[in-house]
């Protein structure tokens, strides 16, 4: 009997980490290993998935008919065939050429509207995770008295200014304001 060899474990310093643990497989949360394909219900996907496919089966055969329009041109020696296969060979390639281009190009454009469509899923999704922990700490904090936002005097002075206003910030002789009357509200700050 042979026993088991071991796995040599990866340096502390290593790029993978310390080795005990595996990487997760792509795609192992999802319905990959229950044998569901992964455009079933998803039009849009499905859309991009037949527009890509279908254009890129349809350019290479346009080509491939234009040259075969191009060699029964070629090898013919009558006239009324030439024009047989220059039109046959000539036009419908190059029709079906410039469709399977049309067509993947709109499966490049289904791709980005599925990207965009999931981006904006998530920044909703973002934006209501946001809502709900602003509104979770709003609801659990008690609003603490503004103290920036109490409005002073500075030295003997007749102009009420907030305490964080940037003209007076540099001030030490600052006073509370609220008991005076008569003082005048300051431009920059307006208490």
């Amino acid at each position: 009997m042979t026993a088991p060899t071991a796995q040599p474990e990866r340096a502390s310093g290593s790029r993978m980490g310390a080795g005990t643990t595996s990487l997760p497989r792509a795609g192992a949360g999802s319905a990959r290993g229950s044998g569901v394909s992964p455009v079933k219900g998803n039009n849009a996907q499905l859309l991009q998935t037949i527009l890509f496919w279908a254009g890129a089966i349809m350019m290479p055969l346009g080509i491939v008919i234009i040259l075969l329009g191009y060699y029964g041109v070629a090898n013919s020696i009558y006239d009324f065939e030439r024009e047989a296969y220059q039109v046959s060979g000539g036009f419908l390639g190059l029709g079906v050429t410039f469709l399977g281009g049309f067509l993947y190009f709109g499966a490049w454009l289904a791709r980005i509207a599925y990207d965009n469509q999931q981006a904006s899923g998530r920044l909703a999704d973002t934006l209501l995770v946001l809502a709900d922990v602003t509104s979770r700490a709003a609801a659990t904090h008690e609003p603490a008295a503004d103290v920036q936002a109490l409005p002073v005097t500075a030295g003997d002075g007749t102009t009420l200014h907030r305490r964080d206003c940037a003209l007076i910030a540099h001030r030490q002789d600052l006073h509370p304001g609220g008991g005076r009357t008569g003082l005048t509200s300051c431009r920059v700050c307006k208490p």
